[in-house]
């Protein structure tokens, strides 16, 4: 994060940070790694899910932003801030973040010390991850393509995985992290340690940073009303016809 922080200040926008999020779960994966001195399957497969999930998102973070300057958000965030930009950014944004990395990533770290072996624990966290990430990937490229199209300009992306749910790539970090919870929790030790993690992503993703926040900035656009009545809020499910879908 911090050297995400320098190259920030050096080209003065901060939207890398978004592409380091994913970067430093694969940092944090392959340090705990190598540190834990661990051979086993186990530690092995919590860092291949690890790093490919990261990798896969920093990477589509870093060609969906090419040749954009600041995200809005954060322009919007350090145009508010007290005294220099910079200082605040590396407070309230890198800084943060990273921390929130070390939580989130707290079954990657702790499984990599639990007794090795894989039952039907890590059978079942590992079709789980690879749930999430398929649900992350797609969802991803329908919206990347319907985007590219200059006559769906300004419309509601219904189409696709976004017509089971209104947020896929949040449902799919879901998954993922329960999946590799499932497979870090060797033993209840394990298990015990890093459950706050899986937790506390479900909480960002419903109720924190994600879906609320995003939600808050798409209700003024046309259609997106009745988009939100006839599509599930999170959990996937076919859209209803009419109104009255819930959250």
């Amino acid at each position: 994060m911090l050297a995400a922080f320098a190259v920030g200040v050096r080209t003065g926008r901060h939207r890398g940070v978004d592409v380091a999020w994913g970067l430093a779960f694969a940092a944090v994966a392959l340090a705990t790694y190598g540190m834990s001195g661990a051979g086993g399957g186990r530690a092995l497969l919590l860092t291949v899910l690890t790093v490919v999930w990261g990798v896969r998102l920093g990477g589509h973070i870093a060609w969906r932003g090419r040749g954009h300057g600041e995200d809005p958000r954060y322009d919007r965030m350090l145009n508010r801030a007290p005294g220099n930009r910079n200082a605040y950014a590396l407070r309230k944004v890198y800084l943060l973040q990273g921390a929130l990395v070390w939580l989130v990533s707290l079954p990657v770290q702790a499984g990599a010390y639990a007794p090795d072996g894989l039952g039907p624990l890590a059978v079942a966290g590992t079709v789980l991850w690879l749930t999430g990430l398929t649900f992350e990937a797609v969802g991803d490229h329908q919206l990347a393509r319907f985007k590219a199209d200059p006559s769906r300009r300004g419309r509601i992306m219904d189409r696709g995985l976004w017509s089971w749910t209104r947020h896929p790539n949040y449902f799919g970090d879901f998954c993922v992290w329960w999946g590799i919870f499932l497979v870090a929790a060797g033993s209840w030790e394990a298990a015990a340690v890093s459950v706050v993690s899986p937790l506390f992503m479900s909480y960002l993703l419903t109720a924190g940073s994600g879906k609320r926040l995003l939600e808050r900035h798409m209700e003024g656009r046309p259609g997106y009303a009745e988009y939100r009545a006839r599509t599930s809020g999170f959990f996937p499910r076919p859209p209803r016809r009419g109104a009255g879908a819930s959250d």
